[in-house]
């Protein structure tokens, strides 16, 4: 086994442990910094805390005596630390701490950090600022107000002076509409880190005036995203525990060089639109180590409706996935289904997705433009275990107003024009899928713009003993089924290398409209 520091700053350090294993380790390790025993862990991605800046430290391993590994580094500059307490903020879950915690955040110097110590602090939006250092102590909570006239909203567009250009704030499911501003919110933030073992609770609930109540409905403005950064650039978020958020929970928006490392992400099964963490036409993330549990999908990624698509022409793209841990979610990882700006190089590899409606689900469909391309998708080394559909690319995925009109479900072949998007390459390598219920997979591309390339390789699967009826994909014509191979169905390149199913219904490989297979 091999420990190495993947992030540090003055006072934590996150570790990874690399022997192969996938988000959880096959034991219970004590971990020693500097030779005293601090805590234990079973993650391949664990924390440290309580540090001190400037410090050289050695962080072991251990089973019993026996040292299993070990690395060494030394923590950066710290100028000073900004307690809240000493700003006027209370922490006694009663007082409104708002202002007190944002006036520290915006006195906080360079290479310095705010202290939230422990404690319940009621809240309503905090905003970051440029090279902030926000940490939440063990024990702190950031309780969220649920009264939406608390909340500052965000309009959705604001034209320039000169009318030639926008300011774009707020947005709902990739259209430029107001929305309240995120618990949490950063705005053309650089350099900032949110970091701690600490929790943010949204407190949102489906009573009357709570935030899950008539959910689709706009109060005022859209509901806020627990955390919402929009054009902002080197970010961390890092170890704090998110839950109970009012709609998605995580939300970077055209945003850059972002890192979301051993987060906890909680919402209930049934909790509505709380996905865990949705990128929005942003570039160069990594989410490692991350645990989501919630209500929608896991992890969705995004490039906007057809305005923000057509207008912006930015994709999301170089985003790595590992080490994380789904459950229950809609979607381990969806790509869409407002992806009108395209999503390129999405990287997934040693993570689990657990009782998961599906594992990859592409959501797509006519009227997603041109710029709508999906290429570069490559799934690695993943387990799944009870996800009812493991692999899903639909393009004739139902949303919206006109999502059952005729130009959207026909599976008649129409003219290639500025609205049809583009799902080109799919890869699919070293994946054990147990218990699966609906389907092994379900491809289904555009007749007039077949799924350029899907490539399956050590792919294995097997279906649950009583398996629950279900659609694989949320598409016109389709009917509850269970124990279905791999359906495939207007596809140009299709290449199954020891792709195997056992105990399907029928064939294993259903393959319909597929200009070239290769099967081995």
């Amino acid at each position: 086994m091999k420990l190495q520091v993947i992030y540090k700053n003055a006072r934590c350090a996150v570790l990874e442990c690399v022997d192969g294993s996938i988000f959880q380790l096959d034991k219970t390790f004590d971990v020693y910094v500097n030779g005293e025993k601090v805590q234990e862990t079973d993650r391949v991605i664990f924390s440290v805390y309580g540090l001190k800046p400037q410090t050289m430290y050695t962080v072991e391993l251990a089973e019993g005596e026996e040292r299993i590994a070990e690395a060494v580094f030394t923590t950066d500059y710290e100028f000073v630390t900004l307690n809240v307490k000493d700003f006027g903020a209370k922490g006694d879950g009663e007082n409104n701490d708002t202002a007190y915690i944002q006036a520290a955040i915006m006195a906080c110097p360079k290479d310095s950090r705010v202290l939230i110590p422990a404690g319940t602090y009621r809240i309503t939006s905090l905003f970051l600022k440029d090279d902030l250092k926000l940490e939440l102590e063990k024990g702190a909570v950031l309780s969220a107000y649920t009264d939406r006239t608390m909340y500052p909203v965000f309009p959705a567009m604001i034209q320039s002076y000169d009318e030639e250009d926008e300011y774009n704030l707020g947005t709902w499911e990739g259209n430029p509409l107001p929305m309240f501003s995120g618990i949490i919110t950063g705005v053309n933030v650089k350099n900032a880190v949110i970091y701690g073992n600490g929790v943010i609770e949204g407190n949102a609930g489906a009573e009357e005036g709570n935030w899950w109540n008539d959910p689709k409905t706009m109060n005022i403005a859209f509901r806020p995203r627990m955390i919402f950064l929009n054009h902002c650039e080197h970010v961390v978020m890092q170890g704090i525990t998110v839950q109970n958020s009012p709609s998605w929970n995580i939300h970077p928006y055209f945003s850059d060089h972002l890192r979301f490392l051993d987060l906890t992400v909680l919402n209930p099964k049934d909790s509505p639109n709380t996905d865990g963490l949705d990128p929005e036409s942003c570039r160069d993330l990594e989410i490692a180590g991350v645990y989501f549990s919630l209500g929608d999908d896991c992890i969705a990624v995004k490039s906007g409706k057809i305005y923000m698509g057509a207008k912006h022409r930015r994709p999301s793209e170089d985003i790595c996935i590992r080490q994380c841990c789904m459950r229950d979610g809609h979607g381990s990882v969806t790509i869409g289904s407002e992806m009108a700006g395209g999503v390129k190089n999405l990287v997934v590899k040693d993570c689990r997705f657990l009782h998961t409606d599906r594992g990859l689900r592409i959501k797509t469909r006519r009227g997603r433009g041109k710029d709508a391309i999906i290429e570069g998708v490559l799934f690695d080394h993943i387990y799944m275990d009870h996800v009812m559909t493991p692999f899903v690319a639909n393009s004739f995925y139902f949303c919206d107003p006109d999502g059952h009109t005729e130009y959207v479900r026909t599976k008649e072949a129409l003219p290639v024009d500025e609205r049809t998007p583009d799902i080109r390459s799919l890869t699919f390598r070293n994946i054990q899928a147990e218990n699966c219920h609906v389907a092994a997979a379900y491809f289904y591309g555009l007749p007039e713009r077949k799924i350029g390339r899907i490539e399956m390789e050590n792919v294995h699967v097997t279906y649950a003993d009583e398996p629950q009826k279900g659609v694989p994909a949320m598409m016109e014509g389709v009917e509850p089924m269970t124990r279905l191979g791999v359906y495939a169905n207007q596809v140009k390149n299709l290449l199954l290398k020891n792709v195997t199913v056992e105990g399907q219904e029928g064939q294993a490989f259903l393959l319909e409209n597929i200009d070239s297979e290769v099967i081995s």
